[in-house]
């Protein structure tokens, strides 16, 4: 049986078929110093705090909304696949600025990938697993894998869980840290740690340290510290039975995003349910998207798999 459910910020499609499924599209709601104010060309318009910026987007290949060139105070040109530079329109633009989210503060910066350190979209997780912390009334220690600036993290640090938080990049690790300030979050029990993934939860596996809840954001293809490669394909399924293994008795949540994949989010689903088997609980897995601020187009950015206990 199949039942669909339209709700404020999230479309449900469930089907019970023989396990516990859900297939949500999630929307980000809540923000105050984001918003995507169009789209449209090959690119997205969003504005950071104060600032308005313009990045390259393959997948809108339909017109924007607005008429006219867009103001934008600075535009990512694209000059290889993976690479390019801001040019920017206003010189007053700082090389770093303070943005928010709630009770979450976080610096944004222009990086030659386009990124800016912050994922508009990941509220709704940031959301989700406060939620979780805050609910399971007991302490937890969660692990972040693939962790970048940090903002999970501080999520669920700020909602009282023991976060080690992992990154294979030094610079991201620095970066989480100022975030950590900016939140004046430094007393929170939050261990930085720049390593490779699948070896550090193989240690995990042989230190017999186990983990509540498992956040992770694994990259189509990444490096570790040493050089190590990184497959998602290949390695992905691998680091699963590695979290699998480290596992609490009593565990709360696994979250996977993942970005920039041919797969459907209904991978993450089945390999979830894999993972989770004889654990309880449900899998529910989706899109993640941004809505345009006149409240119209959706524009999806991502995939997401959850298990919950």
């Amino acid at each position: 049986m199949i039942q669909d459910r339209v709700r404020n910020d999230e479309i449900w499609i469930k089907d019970f078929a023989w396990y516990n499924l859900s297939m949500l599209i999630e929307k980000t709601s809540g923000w105050a110093d984001y918003s995507l104010l169009d789209s449209g060309d090959g690119y997205r318009l969003e504005k950071f705090g104060q600032f308005i910026l313009a990045r390259p987007d393959p997948q809108i290949i339909w017109s924007k909304k607005s008429l006219g060139e867009w103001k934008a105070d600075a535009i990512f040109r694209r000059t290889s696949a993976d690479r390019g530079f801001w040019e920017k329109k206003n010189p007053r633009l700082p090389e770093k600025w303070l943005m928010s989210y709630k009770n979450l503060f976080f610096w944004v910066k222009l990086s030659p990938f386009k990124h800016t350190g912050v994922f508009p979209e990941q509220s709704v997780q940031w959301d989700w697993i406060t939620a979780q912390v805050f609910q399971a009334k007991r302490p937890l220690n969660i692990l972040n894998l693939f962790g970048y600036t940090g903002i999970a993290s501080l999520a669920a640090a700020k909602a009282g869980a023991r976060v080690t938080h992992l990154d294979a990049s030094r610079p991201a690790i620095a970066w989480a840290r100022e975030n950590q300030e900016a939140s004046k979050l430094t007393d929170k029990p939050i261990r930085w740690i720049v390593d490779d993934a699948l070896k550090f939860t193989g240690r995990e596996i042989k230190r017999k340290v186990k983990y509540d809840g498992i956040i992770m954001d694994p990259p189509i293809y990444g490096h570790g510290p040493a050089g190590e490669k990184w497959d998602f394909n290949r390695d992905f399924p691998s680091l699963l039975a590695n979290c699998r293994q480290i596992l609490s008795d009593r565990p709360l949540f696994i979250l996977v995003n993942a970005y920039a994949i041919s797969s459907s989010a209904l991978m993450l689903e089945n390999v979830l349910a894999d993972c989770t088997k004889g654990l309880g609980g449900r899998v529910e897995s989706g899109e993640l998207a941004l809505q345009e601020k006149d409240g119209g187009r959706l524009l999806s950015t991502g995939i997401f798999g959850r298990w919950v206990r």
